[in-house]
């Protein structure tokens, strides 16, 4: 009854008032109609659930289809809502009720202590705070010490174009390979003024980071990813398999294909085309409130240089490789490349960072374009840049808690094993479309690596090792699509904050695109399944992707005319 309650009251806290009346819009309606449809799904399962008392101490929906739900609730509602917080918060209380058997203090406990103290007091969490706290310091700093107008104006006068500037932009992100958290915020200060002044879209620029983000490290083999997926091979040479997968996979390298695709042929298409619209006519954030309207600017000063931009980043990189093969044991004896497959990637971000800041204070300093007390109040300015991201990443980490608590992991591991019996050839691409379902509704492609992997090596790992490579490949392909999609995935998230883009905006436009290179990734899985050879299968899908665009502008044309 007081999750009924509960549900109810949820329900009108969406219905704005006016006057003291009722204003029912077309999206109000659809989503009170999904909530009253929520309250009457969970009454169903009251009233089949509370029959008797479980012996076990798992949920009664435990590894079933409804331990999907509670994500998929919090990605519909913020698609239709346009407001993240609401929805994954609602999202993370359908899974709590759901995990507690609809017991109201088991449902608090869940919420609070199993949900947002556990992943705020996870060390693996807490570093990626750190870490985001520490970058939006040293953006602050670089912009007030006047390092970001400074290479503004010098790439002013080598990028001439929207077109320039968005490959630059591509380029830059393709060179930071190292991690995607990384690459989001790096790539995001870097380019902000360049993108700025040639009027790109926060949408557009929030793609072009994102698609630079995890289906670059995810074919890169050296950076964090690498080393996740290796760690999920077990029996095997787990980066010789990575290295091996690449050319596979093809969700990572049409987005690259997509891209260059997208600039230079100058065609965009659905949400997004709005967006660039309106960015030609001087709006560039075109809906949805600035990201970094409430965080005070600081003027630039005026003496500085580009080394003053240039040189923080370079330390930065330089931390976090050395922060990565440290917390690997290089330094212990191990091997490059050893070190580097089994560090810590958030604690060596967190040292790295660390590092490469008080090294920029003391270049600052030393530089006299800020001094002791400029950089030290960089740091709550810093913070608020990144409370958004923070906010977001604790909702989604606390969302996933709540799915992990429902099996969703065991549901989707059983699914795939009767599935393997039949239709082998058809397998990488059955592979792909779950790795794409289950990252979008969890936001973690890791996760995802860590269900799908082991299956598939266990399924082909001694009868086929050719088809195994090629359905390790559609499995990380399928977790960076999902991931790419889902509002719920942290690089989202951090893509959004690097492009200073409202992240529901960022979502809705990045969606389509995401699902048109999915979709030609799907059929050439199909094709690589029965050739199994990537001399064939990879031209098939750059061809079919790069005629896939041509269609749409040539529609495009034709609609404007």
């Amino acid at each position: 009854m007081r999750s009924q309650q509960g549900v109810s009251f949820m329900v009108f806290l969406y219905i704005k008032t006016k006057k003291g009346k009722l204003i029912m819009t077309k999206k109000r309606k659809l989503f009170t109609g999904m909530a009253i449809f929520m309250l009457l799904m969970m009454t169903f399962a009251v009233t089949v659930f509370a029959g008797g008392e479980a012996e076990a101490p798992k949920p009664q929906m435990y590894a079933t289809f409804w331990a999907l739900v509670p994500p998929v609730v919090a990605i519909v509602l913020a698609l239709i809502t346009k407001e993240v917080y609401s929805s994954l918060f609602i999202g993370i209380l359908v899974g709590a009720l759901f995990s507690a058997d609809f017991g109201f203090e088991k449902t608090v406990n869940n919420i609070l202590e199993g949900g947002f103290i556990k992943v705020l007091s996870d060390s693996y969490n807490v570093g990626i705070l750190i870490f985001l706290v520490i970058l939006g310091t040293m953006v602050c700093m670089m912009n007030h010490a006047g390092g970001s107008a400074a290479f503004g104006k010098w790439a002013s006068t080598h990028i001439k174009t929207r077109v320039g500037a968005q490959i630059a932009t591509i380029l830059l992100g393709m060179l930071i390979f190292v991690d995607d958290y990384f690459n989001c915020l790096t790539v995001g200060s870097v380019m902000k003024p360049i993108t700025d002044k040639h009027n790109v879209s926060k949408a557009k620029f929030a793609y072009l980071i994102d698609s630079t983000a995890a289906p670059i490290c995810i074919i890169a083999p050296i950076s964090s990813w690498a080393a996740a997926v290796s760690g999920f091979v077990e029996g095997e040479d787990g980066l010789a398999i990575f290295m091996r997968a690449i050319p596979y996979n093809f969700y990572a390298l049409l987005t690259i294909v997509m891209m260059f695709g997208l600039v230079l042929m100058r065609v965009d298409f659905g949400s997004m085309a709005i967006h660039e619209a309106n960015a030609l006519k001087g709006d560039i954030y075109t809906t949805g409130k600035r990201v970094d309207e409430e965080v005070s600017e600081k003027k630039p000063n005026p003496r500085g240089k580009v080394i003053d931009l240039v040189v923080p980043i370079l330390v930065l990189i330089v931390c976090c490789i050395i922060g990565m093969i440290y917390t690997g044991g290089f330094f212990s004896g191990t091997d490059f490349v050893t070190a580097f497959s089994q560090s810590d990637a958030s604690l060596a971000l967190s040292i790295g960072s660390v590092f490469a800041f008080l090294i920029t204070v003391v270049f600052y300093v030393a530089r006299r374009v800020l001094s002791f007390r400029d950089c030290m109040d960089c740091l709550p300015d810093g913070f608020k840049a990144m409370v958004p991201a923070i906010l977001i990443l604790t909702f989604a980490w606390t969302l996933k808690a709540m799915t992990d608590s429902l099996g969703a992991d065991v549901f989707v591991a059983t699914a795939m094993e009767s599935v393997a019996g039949g239709l082998m050839n058809l397998l990488p691409a059955i592979i792909f479309i779950v790795g794409c379902l289950l990252a979008f509704a969890t936001g973690t492609s890791w996760g995802t690596f860590g269900i799908l992997i082991p299956i598939v090596v266990a399924v082909f790992g001694e009868s086929n090792p050719q088809l195994m490579i090629i359905s390790i490949s559609a499995c990380m392909a399928g977790a960076v699509c999902g991931d790419h999609c889902s509002p719920i995935s942290d690089t989202t998230i951090m893509a959004s904050a690097g492009a200073q883009c409202n992240h529901v905006n960022h979502v809705s436009t990045q969606l389509p695109y995401a699902v048109t290179v999915a979709g030609v990734s799907f059929v050439t899985y199909i094709i690589a399944g029965f050739v199994q050879s990537a001399w064939i299968a990879l031209p098939a899908g750059i061809l079919m992707m790069l005629g896939v665009l041509a269609v749409i502008k040539y529609n495009h044309k034709n609609k404007n005319r």
